[in-house]
């Protein structure tokens, strides 16, 4: 087995491991598009660990910009397997490297900022730990209408991004982080003390509700255009799109139970959802 068939492999098992979500849609695509996924996946979840879990994430991701430096000038100073892949992925797609660059400043924001008080902090954010995954993707899944659809792929990364938060709050601040748009939070009559002490009650929710309402606007905005990507393309960002939507009713069936319990989609669920796109 070749060097680069095992590097994708690598970069397989990382998505499996980590995004049973995404490696269920983006299974639907064309062998070259679905492991040049995965190797653009594995880029990013690196770059995740590195800011959650490294021993040293400020000097980690440092050492990380410099070994992508590097492989944009053309080297590999670096024997993880991720960057034969992904330089696989820079020869046979136009990449946005812009995009992978803002994800990086994404990723670093956690770094430094750990609470968020305005709706536009809280969507920049977005942008940059998940919209820029989408345009990473566009030059792969959509090639020729990659520009027309520069908008509604920042879009469907914002909405996502909004379910992570959504979903994620208690364990969120586990880590010291709140998403939500602390502002908000005051406005409707909830502090930042009652979102420490777990609390659910009808402000939580209907700030929670506003936020959830603006993520399906924007899955709707990123759908609208679906018909401008390839046929071998629509079912696996639909499937995305479907599949992380879903997050937010399973959400509301559990009373929004954001603090103690893990949300998702059951292997069941994504089957119907999938069956019927």
């Amino acid at each position: 087995m070749n060097e680069l068939i095992k590097a994708y492999q690598h970069c397989e098992n990382i998505i499996k491991e980590h995004s049973k979500t995404f490696y269920k849609a983006f299974m639907l695509l064309p062998s070259d598009k679905k492991k040049a996924v995965w190797a653009v996946y594995a880029f990013c979840r690196q770059v995740d660990d590195i800011v959650d879990e490294g021993d040293n994430p400020k000097e980690e991701l440092h050492r990380f910009k410099e070994c992508f430096a590097d492989f944009l000038k053309g080297g590999l100073s670096s024997s993880d397997p991720m960057w034969l892949a992904l330089q696989d992925v820079f020869k046979n797609y136009e990449m946005d490297i812009e995009a992978f660059h803002d994800m990086i400043t994404g990723q670093e924001m956690d770094l430094y900022k750990k609470l968020y008080y305005t709706d536009e902090e809280v969507m920049t954010y977005s942008y940059h730990v998940a919209s820029t995954v989408g345009l990473m993707l566009l030059p792969i899944l959509a090639p020729n209408t990659k520009e027309m659809l520069r908008q509604d792929a920042i879009a469907l990364g914002q909405a996502m991004q909004l379910t992570n938060i959504l979903r994620d709050i208690g364990e969120d601040l586990a880590r010291d982080r709140i998403y939500l748009p602390i502002n908000r939070l005051e406005e409707a009559g909830y502090s930042v003390h009652d979102l420490q002490q777990h609390i659910v009650n009808k402000a939580l929710i209907s700030v929670w509700e506003d936020i959830a309402a603006k993520a399906e606007r924007l899955y709707e905005q990123a759908l609208s255009t679906i018909d401008l990507y390839p046929i071998h393309s629509r079912t696996p960002v639909k499937g995305a799109a479907y599949l992380y939507r879903a997050i937010l009713g399973s959400i509301r069936k559990k009373h929004y139970s954001v603090f103690q319990t893990k949300h998702y989609v059951t292997n069941e669920e994504k089957q119907q959802i999938i069956s019927q796109i």
